[in-house]
């Protein structure tokens, strides 16, 4: 899949997940150093895959989605990038980010390249949302064409109903 950042193509490693898979396993970094895998997490969640979680739209998201998920019973939110552990969380204590866990795919990149979201020229990931059940199964799946635009929000929440 080809995505853009400001306009400029990009090429997406990895295998795109669609609706109706199970959730590809996958095993990253917490902010503790301690491994984060798939199994590790339970009840319906959404997984946001952004490039950093300190750019200006990644701030948005993730602002947003904390607000959120303070509102929803029983779901879990995760971010992943590829930003080390300890900048994940230096900027979610400056940020007071209390309702999504941030995971780093720093070291195997597992996560990229089994959601399909692994950016081969940057060595970062792509911005998408997926949302998985209780049953690992895939709800729903966004992969933004440009990278730097926001998610659908309100699609998103809706899957989670």
């Amino acid at each position: 899949m080809k995505v853009t950042f400001q306009g400029a193509p990009l090429t997406l490693e990895g295998t795109q997940v669609k609706v109706g898979d199970t959730a590809p396993n996958f095993t990253a970094v917490g902010n503790d150093l301690n491994p984060v895998s798939l199994n590790d997490t339970k009840g319906k969640r959404v997984f946001l895959s952004v490039p950093s979680i300190d750019t200006p739209v990644c701030d948005m998201e993730v602002r947003k989605f904390n607000t959120e998920a303070s509102k929803l019973s029983n779901v879990e939110v995760y971010t992943i990038s590829m930003d080390l552990p300890f900048a994940q969380a230096r900027w979610c204590g400056a940020a007071g980010i209390e309702n999504v866990k941030t995971v780093s795919d720093y070291k195997d990149r597992e996560f990229g390249k089994n959601y399909g979201v692994y950016i081969n020229e940057l060595g970062l990931l792509s911005r998408a949302v997926f949302v998985v059940d209780e049953n690992n199964k895939v709800v729903y799946v966004e992969y933004l064409q440009e990278i730097t635009e926001e998610p659908n929000y309100e699609a998103v929440l809706n899957a989670l109903k």
